[in-house]
């Protein structure tokens, strides 16, 4: 069973969405709807079985939009989606949401938060319980400068499934460790952290990169977080800016290489079922 455990949609057709974002001169090619049927024959191609579907909106619309989807296509497998976890109705979106079986994990884009201290307001640590609550996993979306959040939440919330989500996008295309590797190597102290081999390619030089800019990355997330805890994911469709899903997916099988037949199963689809609570 391979699933990857990050990939998104998104429909430009659909004026209740904002994808103002990919407006950006230099993301012109994700600037295009990316859907069910545009995914398919790519995880055909890799041999990848099931997938979870991760958020990009701060709208509860996008988790009923996504769960149309998944009821269509039943190769997508969960629904990362997200919940207003500063709002006092956070326990009834999360009640909501666990409704429907493909609902498995909340995430926020807090990269994109002006307050770098976000996570660690006093609302959002209160919808935060609200999942260690209701066992919901959480994804953190950081970049290298909140990953020192990382052991925070995981020290305040010890029985909630925290995943780190493109290894906190570190600088790749530097080669660069340090002020990464201190930070990432305390996340992994915390058994309820785990981390996505995700969003790599994206984080090295977009027309150079090769495996070997990404492998001395993952083998740090292997070494520390064990193959037990790190999960694959493609990232599509923002990988497409440095790399085809089948060349992010070739680069993974790659730096995975001198693993055991054992631990590579783990890593490219069992630790992403038992982390989001799939039925495989």
């Amino acid at each position: 069973m391979i699933i990857d455990s990050h990939h998104h949609f998104w429909d430009r057709s659909l004026s209740q969405f904002d994808y103002s974002w990919q407006e950006d001169a230099e993301l012109d090619k994700i600037c295009q709807s990316f859907l069910p049927e545009h995914l398919k024959p790519q995880i055909d191609a890799t041999g990848v079985d099931k997938t979870i579907f991760v958020q990009t909106q701060h709208d509860l619309l996008e988790n009923e939009w996504a769960f149309g989807l998944a009821e269509s296509h039943d190769w997508i497998a969960g629904i990362v989606g997200w919940v207003d976890l500063a709002s006092p109705d956070c326990e009834a979106q999360v009640e909501r949401l666990k409704e429907n079986s493909k609902f498995v994990g909340v995430r926020h884009v807090v990269q994109d938060e002006p307050d770098d201290d976000f996570i660690l307001r006093d609302d959002i640590l209160r919808g935060l319980q609200v999942l260690e609550k209701y066992n919901v996993p959480y994804d953190l979306l950081f970049y290298v400068k909140h990953l020192k959040h990382a052991s925070t939440l995981a020290k305040k919330f010890p029985d909630l499934k925290l995943v780190i989500n493109h290894l906190a996008k570190p600088q790749i295309k530097h080669h660069q460790l340090e002020g990464w590797i201190e930070h990432f190597k305390l996340a992994a102290k915390h058994p309820n952290v785990w981390c996505k081999l995700s969003g790599l390619a994206t984080e090295a030089d977009w027309n150079t990169w090769t495996p070997e800019d990404l492998k001395i990355y993952v083998d740090a997330a292997i070494e520390h977080f064990g193959s037990e805890r790190c999960m694959f994911g493609s990232d599509w469709p923002v990988c497409e800016l440095a790399g085809s899903y089948q060349d992010v997916f070739d680069a993974m099988i790659q730096c995975i290489g001198g693993v055991s037949e054992g631990e590579r199963e783990k890593i490219m689809g069992l630790n992403a079922a038992e982390f989001y609570g799939l039925k495989h």
